[in-house]
Protein backbone atom coordinates (compact mmCIF):
# COMPACT_ATOMS: atom_id res chain seq x y z
CA UNK A 1 0.00 0.00 0.00
CA UNK A 2 2.90 2.40 0.72
CA UNK A 3 4.00 2.27 -2.94
CA UNK A 4 0.47 3.09 -4.08
CA UNK A 5 0.38 6.06 -1.73
CA UNK A 6 3.72 7.34 -2.98
CA UNK A 7 2.84 7.06 -6.64
CA UNK A 8 -0.87 7.88 -6.67
CA UNK A 9 -1.74 10.28 -3.86
CA UNK A 10 -2.24 13.02 -6.40
CA UNK A 11 -2.89 12.68 -10.09
CA UNK A 12 -3.77 15.22 -12.72
CA UNK A 13 -4.70 14.74 -16.33
CA UNK A 14 -2.76 11.52 -16.63
CA UNK A 15 0.46 12.61 -14.90
CA UNK A 16 1.39 11.43 -11.41
CA UNK A 17 2.41 13.89 -8.77
CA UNK A 18 5.07 12.15 -6.74
CA UNK A 19 6.05 12.93 -3.19
CA UNK A 20 9.51 12.27 -1.92
CA UNK A 21 10.32 8.63 -1.47
CA UNK A 22 12.21 7.58 1.65
CA UNK A 23 15.38 6.88 -0.33
CA UNK A 24 14.90 9.08 -3.38
CA UNK A 25 14.73 12.77 -2.51
CA UNK A 26 15.01 13.98 -6.07
CA UNK A 27 11.23 13.60 -6.44
CA UNK A 28 9.25 16.28 -4.76
CA UNK A 29 5.72 17.45 -5.15
CA UNK A 30 4.82 18.57 -8.66
CA UNK A 31 2.05 21.10 -8.06
CA UNK A 32 0.76 21.57 -11.61
CA UNK A 33 -2.53 20.10 -10.44
CA UNK A 34 -4.13 18.04 -7.74
CA UNK A 35 -7.21 16.56 -9.33
CA UNK A 36 -7.13 13.20 -7.56
CA UNK A 37 -6.50 14.83 -4.19
CA UNK A 38 -9.49 17.10 -4.71
CA UNK A 39 -11.68 14.20 -5.85
CA UNK A 40 -10.75 12.17 -2.77
CA UNK A 41 -11.41 15.18 -0.56
CA UNK A 42 -14.84 15.80 -2.10
CA UNK A 43 -15.79 12.13 -1.82
CA UNK A 44 -14.80 12.19 1.86
CA UNK A 45 -17.71 14.58 2.38
CA UNK A 46 -20.31 12.48 0.54
CA UNK A 47 -20.76 9.99 -2.30
CA UNK A 48 -21.13 11.72 -5.67
CA UNK A 49 -21.51 11.02 -9.36
CA UNK A 50 -19.04 12.39 -11.89
CA UNK A 51 -21.08 15.45 -12.83
CA UNK A 52 -21.45 16.43 -9.16
CA UNK A 53 -17.70 16.12 -8.68
CA UNK A 54 -17.07 18.31 -11.74
CA UNK A 55 -19.54 20.93 -10.48
CA UNK A 56 -17.97 21.01 -7.01
CA UNK A 57 -14.50 21.40 -8.51
CA UNK A 58 -15.88 24.16 -10.73
CA UNK A 59 -17.19 26.02 -7.67
CA UNK A 60 -13.78 25.86 -6.03
CA UNK A 61 -11.60 26.39 -9.09
CA UNK A 62 -13.75 28.77 -11.11
CA UNK A 63 -14.04 26.49 -14.12
CA UNK A 64 -15.64 23.07 -14.37
CA UNK A 65 -13.35 20.31 -15.63
CA UNK A 66 -14.48 18.39 -18.70
CA UNK A 67 -15.63 14.75 -18.63
CA UNK A 68 -12.35 13.96 -20.42
CA UNK A 69 -10.52 15.17 -17.31
CA UNK A 70 -12.78 13.83 -14.55
CA UNK A 71 -13.52 10.31 -15.77
CA UNK A 72 -9.94 9.20 -16.45
CA UNK A 73 -9.02 10.37 -12.94
CA UNK A 74 -11.98 8.46 -11.47
CA UNK A 75 -11.01 5.38 -13.48
CA UNK A 76 -7.46 5.53 -12.11
CA UNK A 77 -8.62 6.05 -8.52
CA UNK A 78 -10.91 3.04 -8.89
CA UNK A 79 -8.11 0.96 -10.43
CA UNK A 80 -5.86 1.55 -7.42
CA UNK A 81 -8.74 0.84 -5.01
CA UNK A 82 -9.10 4.33 -3.54
CA UNK A 83 -12.71 4.70 -4.66
CA UNK A 84 -15.52 2.32 -5.57
CA UNK A 85 -18.56 2.80 -7.73
CA UNK A 86 -22.20 1.89 -7.46
CA UNK A 87 -24.27 1.77 -10.64
CA UNK A 88 -27.95 2.68 -10.67
CA UNK A 89 -29.40 2.92 -14.15
CA UNK A 90 -27.22 5.32 -16.13
CA UNK A 91 -25.80 6.95 -13.01
CA UNK A 92 -22.56 5.83 -11.37
CA UNK A 93 -21.96 7.05 -7.83
CA UNK A 94 -18.46 7.06 -6.37
CA UNK A 95 -17.36 6.76 -2.75
CA UNK A 96 -14.10 6.33 -0.88
CA UNK A 97 -12.84 2.88 0.04
CA UNK A 98 -11.05 2.30 3.34
CA UNK A 99 -7.74 2.62 1.43
CA UNK A 100 -9.03 5.86 -0.04
CA UNK A 101 -9.76 7.23 3.43
CA UNK A 102 -6.28 6.27 4.63
CA UNK A 103 -4.67 7.77 1.53
CA UNK A 104 -6.58 11.02 1.92
CA UNK A 105 -5.56 11.26 5.56
CA UNK A 106 -1.89 10.94 4.60
CA UNK A 107 -2.29 13.34 1.67
CA UNK A 108 -3.97 16.00 3.82
CA UNK A 109 -1.12 15.84 6.35
CA UNK A 110 1.44 16.10 3.57
CA UNK A 111 -0.48 18.98 1.99
CA UNK A 112 -0.55 20.87 5.30
CA UNK A 113 3.12 20.20 5.91
CA UNK A 114 4.00 21.60 2.48
CA UNK A 115 1.63 24.58 2.36
CA UNK A 116 0.88 25.69 5.93
CA UNK A 117 3.48 28.45 5.92
CA UNK A 118 2.07 29.79 2.65
CA UNK A 119 -1.39 30.00 4.19
CA UNK A 120 -0.21 31.58 7.44
CA UNK A 121 1.95 34.31 5.88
Amino acid sequence: MYDILLEHIFKYIGHPILFMKKTDYEYCCDMRGMLSFLILFLLSKKSMHGQEIAEEIGKRKGSKPSPGTIYPALKNLKKINLIEETKSGNKITYKLTSDGKKTLSIAKKKFCMIFMDIIST
